[in-house]
């Protein structure tokens, strides 16, 4: 479990293999601090695809497919897979970790490619969604099936502690996950808009309050010429031509996934089934963004 380390009036730790801000107005105390560790424990144990012990582990470990009762935070997060799948063309998909372990982004963090990019397997042919009244999910797989949920997940593991926080009374927090956060009641927060081509500068700001903003870039996580972690379901294959996206919604969960979705959809496309606004930027400079984004961009 990841150890905390304070650092002025933020509370600043590693987890899920990035690192963390959380600033509240009143202050964490032990209790508080704990009760986040092991709700960002219990998500990296069921979703991540880097771990033996986890419940993605246990179904791709599952060669005939069987039947998973998922926990209690899968609906929220595989109904918003669901609809970047449809927005998208099936371009955003859970089914990719197969993908990336092809391309070197495996569980060792081999870094290699050990062939020719795979597509993801076909939703419809792979694995069917049972969801029951009380919210509970139920997943059935046809097959063995590596999952991942990269495009959203961290985006999601902020709204969780976040509303984990705000149950426990701190109402007004920032809840940072390495570029993916959102700001809870108070006044608001300025947020610079990162350069992904030159990290020391900022394409431009914008601000925040009850509010999640999330940027995304291949640059976070590359290891080669043309190779890194966002990539085409359909193709199996790293994307290109844009270098940056950054998305301000109601929820980091929806914030996160759109960020990754503007790398392989026009926006038109997902503003038809999401209400955000966004920025990309595209490997010769360019800036485009949403007409409602209400942010200063330094053109």
């Amino acid at each position: 479990m990841p150890s905390p380390a304070d650092a002025g009036d933020a509370w600043l730790f590693e987890a899920i293999g990035t690192a963390w801000r959380i600033d509240a107005a009143r202050g964490l105390d032990d209790d508080d601090r704990s009760a986040v560790l092991a709700r960002v424990e219990r998500f990296d144990r069921d979703w991540s695809r880097f771990r033996d012990d986890s419940l993605v582990a246990r179904i791709a470990a599952a060669r005939d497919g069987g039947e998973w009762p998922l926990p209690n935070d899968a609906g929220p997060l595989l109904d918003l897979y669901e609809r970047l799948h449809a927005a998208t063309g099936g371009r955003v998909s859970p089914l990719v970790g197969a993908s990336l372990e092809r391309l070197g982004y495996d569980a060792t963090y081999r870094l290699r490619p050990s062939g020719e990019p795979v597509p993801a397997p076909a939703w419809a042919e792979t694995l069917d969604l049972e969801r029951a009244d009380a919210g509970a999910v139920r997943l059935r797989t046809r097959t063995g099936v590596l999952l991942d949920v990269g495009a959203a997940g961290k985006g999601y593991l902020v709204d969780l502690v976040g509303d984990l926080l705000a149950a426990r009374g701190a109402v007004e927090t920032v809840v940072d996950g390495s570029g993916d956060l959102r700001a809870l009641g108070g006044a608001g927060i300025r947020v610079a808009l990162e350069n992904p081509a030159n990290p020391t500068k900022a394409v431009g700001v914008v601000e925040l309050r009850d509010a999640a903003l999330a940027a995304s870039s291949p640059s976070r996580r590359a290891w080669g010429e043309g190779l890194h972690h966002i990539i085409d379901a359909v193709t199996g294959r790293p994307v290109g031509g844009i270098i940056g996206t950054w998305v301000v919604a109601a929820t980091a969960l929806e914030a996160d996934g759109l960020a990754t979705a503007l790398f392989v959809a026009e926006p038109a496309e997902l503003e038809a089934a999401f209400d955000f606004t966004w920025v990309r930027m595209f490997s010769d400079g360019r800036l485009e963004a949403s007409v409602r984004w209400e942010g200063e961009l330094f053109r």
